[in-house]
């Protein structure tokens, strides 16, 4: 996608089967896609809070999974579009399966008893990821990946709206809102992918501080961790409403919700 005229760095020559539209090395010699590195922390730092706090709450561990698979993934999306190798892609891209398939059982659990194991869906979702993790290092097909993240993001969906037509109507705007965020992140991943030209040339002709805001990979980042960080809000807003935990969604410092429980009433 970027092309061949980025400048050298420190990682050296370019592995990944990906390059994305950023310009490779223009911030900083040390990091070849700086903006797309550095929006990363949306999904590294909120989660280890959320696990945290969940372990403090006596969560289910899988709640605590859920935040700490996106850290990772933020993790390893740093690690790659700062070298862009292609070791470090893969520790980017694979956390996303694998996080994905935890939310997805999270999602089908949500109305069993407490601490009940689903061996048949865990089962399922383990050989799901071992055969993608398979065949992608086989093929290093970039689009094979996107497809069977695209698979599991859809089931995701159609559980939520299961959830919030059927089950719980008034969570409709937590679900709603986590699954507007993530599909103008991915509106803007494609609008970076499909008119990466136009971009760079724009970026050569404004000041960098408005070019920084054409950096629509990294919107990417921001809007699918918030996304993502939403998702497992709901998940979580949906198990312990049916456990009668009485959550509530509060703001720390008015901006960044997280979700609390009042003190169960004694009979």
């Amino acid at each position: 996608m970027a092309p061949a005229a980025d400048r050298k760095g420190y990682w050296g020559p370019t592995t990944s089967t990906l390059d994305w539209c950023e310009e490779n090395y223009a911030v900083t010699w040390y990091i070849a896609e700086f903006w797309n590195t550095v929006s990363n922390l949306i999904m590294i730092i909120p989660p280890i809070f959320g696990a945290i706090q969940s372990v403090r709450d006596g969560l289910e561990k899988r709640y605590i999974a859920s935040y700490l698979a996106l850290t990772v993934v933020g993790m390893g999306s740093w690690c790659f579009h700062m070298t862009l190798k292609y070791e470090m892609q893969l520790l980017d891209e694979l956390p996303m399966i694998y996080s994905c398939c935890i939310f997805v059982y999270c999602m089908f659990e949500c109305f069993k008893i407490k601490n009940s194991v689903n061996y048949h869906l865990l089962f399922t979702l383990v050989l799901f990821s071992l055969i993608v993790t398979t065949v992608y290092l086989k093929v290093k097909e970039p689009i094979f990946h996107q497809v069977m993240y695209g698979m599991l993001v859809f089931t995701l969906v159609l559980r939520s709206i299961y959830i919030v037509t059927w089950v719980y109507p008034w969570l409709r705007g937590l679900g709603y809102t986590s699954l507007g965020i993530f599909l103008l992140g991915f509106f803007l991943w494609n609008i970076d992918n499909i008119f990466c030209d136009s971009l760079r040339n724009f970026r050569k002709k404004v000041p960098p501080i408005i070019g920084i805001t054409t950096q629509f990979h990294a919107w990417w980042h921001i809007l699918t961790g918030l996304g993502s960080y939403l998702h497992i809000l709901f998940s979580l807003y949906t198990r312990t409403l049916y456990l009668k935990y009485r959550p509530k969604v509060k703001f720390l410092f008015g901006i960044w919700p997280v979700i609390l429980f009042e003190p169960l009433r004694k009979h």
